[in-house]
């Protein structure tokens, strides 16, 4: 199956989806930020625990839950531009499986992180309805260490202004790290970032 979703997630995460849908908030209040991903976080852990549409077999709840993160950090969460790209050209995802899903690059997401330029190429399944949700695969010098070696994603709301908040304290592995049913789309080469990013989702074991 592919990773998607559950539609039960906004309900639980709704700041998540507010803070993607910003188009450039002010800085948030440091203890009240906190608080709320802290709060987010222990939220998925008791959707991932109770839920029955949960991706975690239960023979490994006792091992996976509670998801480990890294400390929450606001240097993380930071304004990013989206460049569209001509055409929106299509562009075949290699999976966890080795099958190909076929995506819509909408473009390149320029942002500043700790005071280096970098960039991340949005996109959309092919297959999607509408292209109101951006999905941001990305790899980083932590994975295969601290993180899921495959990637970890971000999900985005799509803005009117094409300003988008980057937070990778809200970066989450995908499904096929809990359960290998899953099938899930892997960063292409264009991003994968030549930096750690010590935010959002780790792993407790190695695969």
């Amino acid at each position: 199956m592919l990773h998607r979703l559950p539609t039960a997630w906004p309900a639980l995460f709704g700041f998540l989806v507010l803070a993607s849908a910003a188009c450039n908030p002010p800085p948030p209040n440091e203890g009240d930020y906190v608080a709320r991903i802290e709060a987010a976080r222990a939220g998925k852990d008791a959707y991932f625990r109770d839920a029955s549409e949960s991706p975690i077999p239960n023979s490994r709840k006792d091992t996976v839950l509670p998801l480990a993160y890294f400390p929450v950090d606001e240097n993380y969460n930071v304004p990013a531009t989206l460049n569209p790209s001509p055409d929106s050209p299509r562009m075949m995802m290699i999976t966890s499986t080795g099958t190909q899903e076929e995506m819509i690059r909408v473009g390149r997401l320029d942002f500043m992180l700790l005071g280096k330029p970098l960039a991340l190429t949005a996109f959309v399944a092919a297959t999607s309805p509408n292209m109101n949700r951006l999905f941001v695969p990305f790899n980083d010098l932590t994975s295969g260490s601290t993180t899921y070696p495959a990637g970890r994603y971000l999900e985005l709301d799509r803005t009117p202004s094409g300003v988008y908040e980057m937070d990778f304290n809200t970066a989450f592995n995908p499904y096929c790290y809990y359960n290998p049913t899953y099938v899930c789309p892997l960063p292409p080469a264009e991003n994968r970032l030549k930096v750690p990013i010590h935010a959002g989702e780790q792993i407790k074991e190695k695969h």
